[in-house]
């Protein structure tokens, strides 16, 4: 049904918010209170000089009643209908309420917003106290002084005669631990109330980077001449970053980033990419730099050259996730594990290897990826001393449907894939067992 229809519901709303009878405002505008009747059911179309007539003898804007609820309201009420699976909705009727009802379906949209927004906070959290090291440590160790102290007050219970010596040490250790276990638990119960906003939890400095990362898009082409005291200025300036050890480790990767724009200009990237080249193994041959160099640059600006933005992950020779840039349909983890299946570790068993593998993410939407992964040293190489590698991929989503050379996961414990070699944990999405 639609809008111009329902004016007549919106007639018939406004009427009775104004405590009109039908008859006396068929009367003002020069109509019978038959034929308002039928408009007001939705079973005459009405315009023109009729609906000036009757929006003046409401008081309203012609437009209120011809064009009744705000398109993003209905698409709002259409969204929460579609994931209310459990109840029956009148999808056909959503304009009608809103026309009639404008404050309660604002109300609906409204606690929808809400709703989701609750459940990614739950998700966050979850997600964190799962896998948060901070957090596992900090529970560890409080369990360890509980233990400690139940110890010691048993020692002190089931032994009738202590000597005065003994007593007093055991008494002592009572009070160490237990002022330890009061200072453990605030800074506990402090560190879950700052994680409680999913929004603003960055309480790992590796969080706050990537945060700051995410807000300049991972270009900073402004800073490619600042000088070392600039730089040093515009990282304490970021809001972002709270602590001494997050603004060491941005300082770190803006450099890179920044090293990485001398390298490669915009006008040198935009050049390939007119030149239908976005290849990173033919741009870094072309142009003589490292393979990790072009990876990152093209992460960087694919936002705003590219039609599909890419990815990039980069890990340490342990495993562990360092830097991120997601991309749509490429699931990322924040803490826990990744998939071992993916490029970017197989390439640490090859240094200075450039691979490529076109992978489809599992779940409810399967997308492929082209995959470029190398892993390079860092530092400097010494003699008789083994280099460590820092592994990098960049993440290609591909437009067109083909077949899986390869299937991999976000991690294991959301991974629905029922038989996987790699798998070391159970997951939650299928039975594994």
């Amino acid at each position: 049904m639609v809008q111009q229809t329902l004016a007549g519901s919106r007639i018939r709303e406004r009427r009775v918010m104004a405590g009109l009878r039908q008859a006396e405002l068929a009367r003002l505008v020069g109509i019978s209170g038959s034929y308002l009747n039928l408009i007001e059911h939705n079973r005459r179309r009405i315009g023109g000089k009729l609906l000036n007539d009757i929006a003046q003898a409401l008081n309203v804007e012609p437009s209120l009643l011809s064009e009744g609820a705000e398109a993003a309201l209905l698409s709002a009420l259409r969204v929460a209908a579609a994931e209310a699976e459990a109840v029956a909705v009148e999808l056909e009727r959503g304009d009608e309420f809103a026309g009639r009802f404008p404050g309660w379906a604002a109300l609906i949209s409204e606690q929808h917003k809400r709703l989701r927004s609750l459940e990614h906070t739950a998700a966050t959290l979850t997600d964190r106290l799962t896998h948060d090291p901070h957090l596992a440590t900090s529970v560890h160790e409080m369990l360890t002084m509980v233990t400690a102290i139940r110890s010691t007050a048993g020692i002190l219970v089931d032994t009738k005669e202590i000597e005065p010596e003994w007593r007093n040490r055991f008494h002592r250790n009572l009070n160490e631990d237990s002022q330890r276990l009061a200072e453990g638990a605030e800074q506990l119960v402090a560190y879950l109330d700052d994680a409680g906003d999913a929004s603003a939890g960055m309480t790992l400095p590796l969080e706050e980077v990537e945060g700051m990362l995410e807000a300049h898009k991972f270009r900073f082409d402004n800073l490619v001449n600042a000088t070392p005291d600039e730089l040093s200025t515009f990282v304490s300036n970021q809001a972002q970053l709270t602590s001494d050890a997050a603004r060491d480790m941005a300082m770190a990767v803006v450099r890179q980033l920044r090293a990485d724009a001398r390298l490669l200009s915009l006008d040198m990237l935009e050049r390939q990419v007119k030149a239908g080249n976005v290849d990173p193994a033919q741009i870094a041959t072309d142009y003589g730099v490292p393979l990790s160099a072009v990876m990152r640059r093209l992460a960087a600006v694919s936002d705003i050259m590219l039609s599909m933005p890419m990815g990039l992950v980069m890990c340490d020779a342990s495993g562990t996730l360092m830097l991120r840039k997601s991309v749509e349909g490429f699931a990322i983890p924040r803490f826990s594990g990744a998939c071992p299946k993916w490029p970017l570790f197989q390439a640490l068993s090859r240094p200075m290897q450039a691979l490529r593998q076109t992978v489809t993410m599992t779940g409810r939407e399967a997308k492929r990826f082209d995959c470029y992964a190398v892993s390079e040293p860092i530092g400097t190489i010494q003699v008789n001393v083994a280099p460590l590698y820092h592994s990098f991929m960049l993440i290609v989503p591909l437009e067109a449907a083909g077949p899986a050379e390869a299937e991999v996961g976000s991690s294991c414990r959301v991974c629905p894939l029922e038989k996987c070699e790699g798998r070391r944990e159970p997951s939650l999405l299928a039975d594994v067992g």
